[in-house]
């Protein structure tokens, strides 16, 4: 088990800092709704051949730190269906929080363990949970109906068995957001959520009467300005709805130029985690 930072902090609303100054979102050059949106200046030269040793396929090193494996292991969960494998980073029990990646079409859990892909963005993500005495969950799902429920549910309530006081922060890209908007619509997996993460993912108009959105559960959008798959003001419609019931704890980030891959490469983990778990329950 890999050893924790000397200097964790104590509350799990407070994630420590690790390599910042590589993955902090880029200047802001627009911003709106009291500086809940903001468009960032994203530029593919710098962010993805600047960033990248062989573009889009692996970081270079500096954005890398592989001794989170130490913490990294293959984990078996019963579900309704049978058996459901997942790999899992930090603690094994009693953890601070939880993170669950759930990936899009064609993906699997390789993809939200990759360490030299989208810039080395979710090796940092291992990393920020092990570090923080924290578990980051990625499951393969089935399909993004009730197969994939299952498994959300599965992951749901083997968190609340080995830690039962932390948050569990879903995030989703892609079409995968398609099971985050479940979750916040089942009132009992809302009971349990700690926040959203959506990632190029799909409008839904009606998640402002979800469970979650009652409960003024945080959510996160991160957005491609010219993704072709999901338009980004259909989902700047959907965080408008939910900003426009007064103070809502929700934050838009539109990267200007970017693809509908590029909120998964760009978006701030660190910054992501600390918002939603300084505004969940």
């Amino acid at each position: 088990m890999m050893a924790m930072a000397a200097a964790a902090p104590a509350a799990a609303t407070d994630i420590a800092p690790f390599k910042d100054d590589l993955f902090a979102h880029p200047a802001v050059i627009e911003e709106s709704a009291d500086g809940a949106f903001r468009r960032y200046d994203y530029r593919e030269m710098r962010d993805i051949n600047g960033r990248d040793e062989i573009p889009e396929r692996r970081a270079k090193r500096a954005y890398v730190d592989l001794s989170v494996h130490r913490a990294a292991r293959e984990r078996v969960i019963a579900n309704g269906a049978g058996q459901v494998t997942v790999n899992e980073f930090g603690v094994e029990a009693g953890a601070r929080f939880v993170v669950i990646f759930v990936h899009g079409r064609d993906g699997d859990r390789r993809l939200g363990s990759d360490d030299w892909r989208f810039g080395g963005n979710f090796n940092r993500l291992k990393n920020l949970a092990t570090r923080n005495g924290g578990t980051y969950y990625v499951p393969s799902l089935p399909d993004f109906e009730a197969g994939g429920q299952g498994v959300i549910r599965a992951l749901f309530a083997h968190s609340r068995q080995v830690s039962p006081q932390a948050p569990i922060v879903l995030a989703c890209g892609s079409m995968g957001s398609a099971l985050c908007l479940a979750a916040a619509r089942d009132g009992a997996l809302a009971s349990e959520l700690g926040g959203l993460v959506l990632l190029g993912g799909v409008p839904d108009g009606s998640l402002a009467d979800s469970a979650a959105a009652r409960a003024r559960l945080p959510i996160v959008f991160g957005h491609g300005e010219n993704d072709r798959v999901y338009d980004w003001r259909n989902q700047r419609a959907v965080f408008d709805r939910l900003r426009s019931s007064g103070g809502y704890p929700a934050r838009f980030h539109l990267f200007a130029t970017g693809s509908h891959g590029t909120p998964i490469r760009m978006i701030d983990w660190r910054d992501t985690l600390n918002f939603v778990l300084a505004n969940g329950r």
